[in-house]
């Protein structure tokens, strides 16, 4: 792992390459060709020559995935999914009803969408956990139809520990592809892939770009991901070197793409944990190629720079650091105390992984009950409320040049 210090501030690297045409001609593809594009593009990206029958996984082969999951798997994904489960039903609104002075009343309701899909990258291994992560929560969203879809692997095999989460999590309806021409064929729609709602789910930049392209006029999208983030604020009494050392490692093995900041005022806590990072990270090779910057800011500084950078994860270690968490204003989750790594929110904490990232956390939020659902306004006007309305609602109409509405109130005064 590369060590970069700094005396004046930390920066956020941009990583977004130049691919728009690229997709947008990926996205017409499929959008004219259907599933044979899909199977062509699958071929050609992912390695996996596929039939049109094989695109959809058989319920067969989800059915049998379970069954091969290692004990200490399993165990793992239940817990996950009980917890997560558990953090975003508590998430539910109630609908909101308010009563107005001239008799009518709003009813503020929210409407689960109908499907949903979920999208689960490809990469180094399988994420069962981002199975977890969107289909409970579309779940307990009230969403009634839950897709998932993750690239292919090798032979065009769908990943035995994907299926196997997907059945944990009641899904039904998976889909061999990734990619472009997932996303596409999700938002159009093709002759065995039925279009969705909403996608949520990360993915690396041809994915998240498609989202981008799609976004509100096709599909709804969770938001925009890219590479995972760690900032680090370890000040006061408290803080464990190596353990520290261990959460900016495991956070490097996203890939070097991965941006990690260590803020910390103390120059023997500072070197303690840089110490550890030299030590740990030749033992680890997944981890090789990451780069942390390293700021001596703390407190109110470090604060401030944190939240310009409004990371995925702020991690918040040390007494003068955690007394700072009720400031936070930016940033995709916070973990506070020692013992909240951020590894944990990855898989069993109960918060949501789906976060995000390149300074999103200034206005987007987690995955939650949200994303999947839809707020509506239902209106009602008893006797004698609309004879109050209908005199300010009719002057006001009629100066913006529409006569037939203020008739359309007046009518019922």
């Amino acid at each position: 792992m590369r060590i970069r210090r700094s005396d004046s501030g930390v920066t956020r690297r941009e990583v977004r390459p130049a691919l728009q045409e690229d997709v947008r001609a990926i996205l017409e593809e499929v959008r004219t060709g259907g599933d044979e594009a899909v199977l062509r593009l699958t071929e050609r990206f992912d390695k996996a020559e596929l039939g049109p029958e094989q695109l959809r996984v058989d319920p067969r082969e989800l059915e049998g995935s379970v069954g091969v999951l290692e004990p200490g798997v399993l165990r793992g994904l239940r817990t996950s999914i009980a917890n997560v489960g558990a953090v975003v039903k508590a998430q539910a609104v109630d609908p909101v009803e308010v009563d107005l002075e001239q008799g009518q009343q709003v009813e503020i309701v929210e409407v689960p969408v109908a499907r949903a899909a979920i999208y689960v990258p490809g990469g180094r291994a399988p994420y069962p956990s981002t199975v977890v992560m969107g289909a409970v929560t579309a779940r307990a969203a009230g969403v009634d139809e839950i897709v998932v879809c993750a690239p292919p692997g090798p032979g065009g095999r769908a990943h035995p520990l994907i299926l196997a989460a997907c059945v944990l999590c009641e899904v039904a309806e998976v889909y061999r592809m990734g990619g472009v021409q997932a996303i596409a064929a999700l938002a159009y729609g093709t002759a065995s892939v039925r279009p969705v709602d909403v996608i949520a789910g990360p993915g690396n930049a041809w994915v998240q770009e498609a989202k981008r392209q799609l976004a509100f006029t096709e599909v709804g999208i969770d938001g925009l991901a890219g590479p995972s983030e760690l900032a680090v604020i370890a000040d006061g009494p408290g803080v464990d070197p190596e353990a520290v050392a261990l959460d900016l490692l495991a956070q490097a093995e996203h890939g070097a793409d991965s941006p990690l900041w260590l803020f910390a005022p103390d120059e023997d806590v500072r070197e303690a944990i840089l110490a550890a990072v030299e030590r740990l990270a030749p033992r680890r090779p997944s981890v090789a190629d990451a780069e942390l910057e390293v700021c001596a800011a703390g407190g109110e500084e470090a604060l401030w720079m944190a939240d310009g950078l409004a990371p995925e994860h702020l991690q918040l270690v040390g007494e003068q650091a955690e007394a700072l968490a009720p400031r936070v204003r930016r940033a995709g989750c916070v973990f506070v105390g020692p013992g909240a790594g951020t590894a944990f929110g990855d898989y069993v904490a109960g918060s949501n992984h789906i976060l995000p990232t390149g300074g999103a956390a200034r206005f987007q939020s987690a995955l939650s009950a949200a994303t999947f659902r839809r707020r509506m306004a239902r209106v009602s006007l008893p006797d004698g409320a609309p004879g109050r309305l209908a005199p300010a609602g009719a002057a006001l109409a009629r100066a913006e040049g529409f006569p037939v509405h203020a008739e359309s109130m007046e009518r019922r005064a």
